[in-house]
């Protein structure tokens, strides 16, 4: 049984566009007759944040059978099972599936293979259904943002995965600093510990944003709806939001972004000052910070132009859109 939200998922192969990143698109859910309950739950409570989902009945040969033709498994059932059974299969980690295995009861999901490869993903969305999830990949373990993370918020994949065992190293020492971002045609030259990004995408436009504090969820996403309408928009066709690192923390826009499926994009305030929108800014007045909204949105955006200037919504977010 399968749920496909994309009428190109039915070529079924490990064709995430970041195969050296964390992406998975179409996964599968390999459970016991006796689960096909709960299998079912998480089609339903997951199902739509992936290209295709399908639900594999288990049996000794299924993973080895099906091999490559999914960037994930989640495997209701214990780890031990999946272990043995994918164990001989494992050959590279950048091209191997990603496997997450989660309990009958969804208390627990845990990325046993492939973490930064799609099954930290998973474990992520089962959470939205109750399950904890138990990563023990160095960059979640210390609650910090490794490389293929940050890859993911910006709608891109890494192209040199082996660097990113030095990247992360970096990002769990504080030490790698936000992504540089150099716009082409250009020839670039780098070392094996510099990882190197490329958007997923051709287009597809930023939402620049700021907020007061304690702004919620619903103020958020209202706003963004707003902004969207006013520059002839949609939800999909938003990339990633974008702010400063002043507000990078603000808990509403994160749960808002997370909701719709987006990541946050936190810009320095030295490149929020090289892409200063032409809007007013009483920050810039009072605090030497250029408007967050515009300058997140220009900054952001793979064009560096401003598609909708700033505008407030319920005195407490500003939004603009960039491309």
């Amino acid at each position: 049984m399968s749920t496909d939200n994309d009428t190109d998922s039915g070529s079924n192969s490990c064709k995430a566009p970041d195969s050296d990143g964390e992406v998975a698109d179409d996964i599968a859910i390999v459970a016991f007759e006796r689960k096909m309950d709960t299998a079912e739950e998480i089609v339903d409570g997951i199902g739509d944040r992936y290209e295709s989902v399908e639900i594999l009945a288990y049996h000794g040969d299924v993973f080895e059978e099906h091999w490559g033709e999914y960037d994930c498994f989640v495997g209701l059932m214990a780890s031990g099972i999946a272990m043995r059974k994918t164990a001989h299969l494992l050959d590279d980690k950048w091209d191997d599936p990603a496997i997450c295995v989660v309990d009958e009861e969804l208390t627990w999901a845990i990325p046993i293979t492939g973490g930064h490869h799609g099954a930290n993903q998973v474990a992520d969305d089962l959470a939205r259904m109750g399950a904890v999830p138990a990563m023990t990949t160095a960059s979640e373990a210390a609650g910090k943002r490794g490389v293929e993370k940050q890859a993911k918020a910006l709608d891109a994949h890494v192209v040199n995965g082996d660097s990113t065992v030095a990247t992360n190293l970096a990002v769990l020492d504080d030490e790698l600093g936000p992504v540089e971002r150099l716009d082409g045609p250009r020839a670039v030259l780098v070392d094996d510990d510099v990882s190197v990004l490329k958007r997923n995408g051709d287009d597809g436009v930023v939402l620049g944003c700021g907020s007061v504090a304690g702004t919620d969820v619903e103020q958020f996403h209202a706003a963004w709806d707003s902004a969207l309408d006013a520059a002839d928009c949609d939800r999909e066709d938003v990339e990633f939001v974008a702010t400063g690192t002043r507000k990078a923390d603000e808990a509403g826009m994160l749960e808002a972004a997370e909701e719709w499926g987006l990541g946050v994009v936190a810009f320095e305030k030295e490149t929020l000052t090289e892409f200063e929108g032409p809007s007013p800014s009483r920050s810039k007045e009072l605090i030497g910070w250029p408007g967050v909204a515009e300058s997140s949105a220009i900054a952001g955006g793979r064009e560096h132009e401003l598609l909708a200037e700033k505008a407030r919504y319920d005195e407490a977010v500003t939004v603009a859109v960039g491309r």
